[in-house]
């Protein structure tokens, strides 16, 4: 088969995944989310970062300072920026942790834009409202996340059925939690822990959708191996599909098995 060939294939393939799985798996994913978030939650002050990540000291401050584990803010700041403290969204969210202005930052005390801005500052801002929305939802981190996206009034504190974009946004955490505890086969693989490289990653291809970026991503993983890949929220709205990559070694490797897909 063409390589072409082999593209319009899988893609065709991730379509009717993607279109099966919103279609029947809703209900298994709010449960096994949920759990997964309770699971965490049982031992998350004693988790730590399987990485050095950008800001460490400021996610290590807030996160004594409002007593949440540092994994979690860790794993926001990567879903929400990517550590990009001047990532800036559609709707007005700005910094780490994203936080909406003006209405979440001056809730959050903060009066200036620059203030936002300031890396450390914002990421106290998050964990001092993820604080708030953990004790709102009375430590329930799978409703603490949808409402840290979707405002706590839009999540009710028990029962209820959550918006389906609240409950993808819940999980979409928890695949940035994954990688905060446990980094890519090779940082897993050392005594020493790596630093993460945020940047070190190669564009494959983009998506509309969230859930066509996740099929394609768990279609394509087998044949990586050990190479890891991965997806992200883009300001925009879109999700883009990449190859991470620790040193030159795994770009070559990788590029030479998307090559063989036809892909670049």
């Amino acid at each position: 088969m063409k390589p072409q060939s082999w593209i319009l294939v899988l893609c065709l393939s991730v379509s009717w995944a993607t279109t099966a799985v919103a279609k029947t798996d809703a209900s298994i994913d709010r449960k096994l989310t949920e759990a997964r978030w309770q699971t965490y939650a049982t031992n998350a002050l004693q988790t730590s970062p399987a990485l050095d990540f950008p800001y460490a000291h400021c996610f290590s401050r807030a996160a004594t300072a409002h007593g949440l584990p540092e994994t979690l803010l860790l794993a926001v700041a990567r879903g929400e920026s990517d550590f990009k403290p001047r990532a800036r969204s559609k709707a007005n969210a700005y910094g780490l942790m994203q936080i909406l202005w003006p209405g979440t930052a001056k809730h959050l005390g903060l009066e200036q834009l620059s203030e936002v801005l300031d890396p450390c500052t914002n990421v106290d801002a998050g964990a001092r409202y993820l604080k708030e929305l953990q004790q709102r939802y009375d430590g329930n981190l799978y409703r603490t996340l949808a409402a840290y996206n979707y405002g706590p009034a839009r999540i009710p504190v028990s029962g209820g059925r959550l918006p389906d974009g609240a409950v993808w946004y819940s999980a979409y955490i928890l695949r940035h939690l994954d990688y905060v505890l446990n980094g890519s086969s090779k940082s897993r693989s050392g005594t020493v822990r790596q630093r993460y490289a945020g940047q070190d990653r190669l564009f494959i291809i983009h998506f509309s959708r969230p859930y066509r970026a996740a099929a394609f991503v768990d279609r394509l993983q087998p044949r990586f191996g050990d190479l890891r890949l991965d997806w992200f929220r883009l300001a925009d709205g879109g999700f883009d599909v990449v190859l991470q990559y620790a040193d030159e070694a795994e770009r070559s490797r990788g590029e030479q098995l998307l090559s063989k897909m036809g892909f670049g």
